[in-house]
C-alpha cells in the first residue's frame, strides 16, 4: 500500500511540474494537481472498499455458514411430497 501512496504522490507532483516545463501557467499546474489528487484519493478509497468487500467475501464463503435456508440432513429438501402422497391410485 505504501508503494500506491508513493506512486501517487510522484505523480501528483511530477504532472505539474511537466505542464509549467511545457508552457502551461502556475495556476492551471495547480489545478491539474489539485485535480488528480483528487482523482487519486477517490481511486484509493473505493480500492480499498473493494478489497475489503473481497475479504468479506472470501470470510464468509470459508466461514462454512450456510444461512437461514441452509439445512442439511434428512427432511432438508423443502417442496418435496411423502412418498405416500406420490403413489398412484388405483
Amino acid at each position: 500500500m505504501a508503494r500506491r501512496v508513493r506512486w501517487a504522490a510522484f505523480s501528483c507532483v511530477l504532472v505539474p511540474v511537466v505542464l509549467v516545463g511545457y508552457g502551461i501557467s502556475l495556476a492551471g499546474a495547480g489545478g491539474a494537481a489539485l485535480g488528480l489528487a483528487a482523482v487519486t484519493g477517490v481511486c484509493r478509497v473505493l480500492l480499498r472498499q473493494s478489497e475489503r468487500g473481497a475479504a468479506r467475501l472470501i470470510a464468509e464463503q470459508n466461514s462454512g455458514h450456510r444461512g437461514r435456508h441452509g439445512r442439511t440432513g434428512t427432511g432438508a429438501h423443502r417442496g418435496t411430497r411423502h412418498s405416500a402422497e406420490r403413489a398412484p391410485v388405483d
